[in-house]
């Protein structure tokens, strides 16, 4: 019988984890409280905020399903959140015997109170290197693009990832909802990051069948599928 714990004993990889998907509820709503924000929580207990993202789980589309990141993203505005929120991360995957763990975001999702990208991206990674510390797991980060943005953004976010390599990005990304935005519209950041020998990921097939998928392969010139 293959249990939990024989699973946990295994040395892991995850290269598919989102920072904004992965905050404890605690870390939330301690964040919410400091940040006066608690009001634009779904729920005001820990057990009530525990229910509502086990619903998630029955989600009717991804669009619904991503609904949830607003509440993580309203409290990653500072660099000290950001900091924190990346160490826990890796000090949680280190608990499940993960030795090497891919993070992905956007840093332009970060920056409602005035931070830079680059302050935010050395926020995040900070948090990653003080926890590679303490754990020994191994963290790197990768930079996404949304789908649900012009081009232009994107390509500026292809361009940050190259820049930022020596500070532990490994790979580009197209993330967000799928339906309906097409990942052929951000071309031109994939031929940026491409030209420029950057690893290419894209989520493609998780809510937008085959289409999505060739797509990513044929127009991107992706090296890895995220969900397919």
């Amino acid at each position: 019988m293959l249990t939990r714990e024989t699973i946990l004993s295994w040395p892991k990889t995850d290269l598919h984890c989102h920072l904004d998907g992965s905050l404890r509820l605690q870390t939330l709503m301690d964040m919410a409280q400091q940040m006066d924000l608690m009001s634009e929580l779904p729920a005001d207990s820990l057990a009530g905020m525990q229910k509502i993202l086990e619903s998630l789980d029955h989600s009717d589309s991804l669009a619904d399903y991503l609904v949830w990141f607003k509440y993580t993203i309203m409290v990653m505005q500072s660099k000290e959140n950001l900091q924190r929120i990346a160490y826990e991360l890796v000090e949680d995957a280190a608990r499940e015997n993960v030795k090497y763990i891919e993070i992905r975001y956007s840093p332009i999702l970060h920056r409602e109170k005035g931070l830079s990208m680059e302050q935010v991206h050395d926020a995040v990674w900070q948090g990653c290197q003080d926890a590679e510390k303490a754990t020994g797991t191994k963290a790197r980060l990768i930079v996404c693009g949304l789908r649900d943005r012009f081009e232009s953004e994107s390509f500026r976010l292809a361009g940050f990832a190259q820049h930022a390599r020596t500070k532990g990005v490994v790979a580009f990304d197209l993330a967000g909802g799928e339906a309906g935005n097409p990942a052929k519209l951000h071309v031109h950041a994939y031929q940026f990051a491409r030209e420029n020998n950057m690893n290419l990921t894209c989520h493609a097939g998780e809510a937008w069948g085959p289409a999505s998928i060739h797509q990513a392969l044929h127009d991107c010139g992706v090296h890895r599928i995220g969900h397919g």
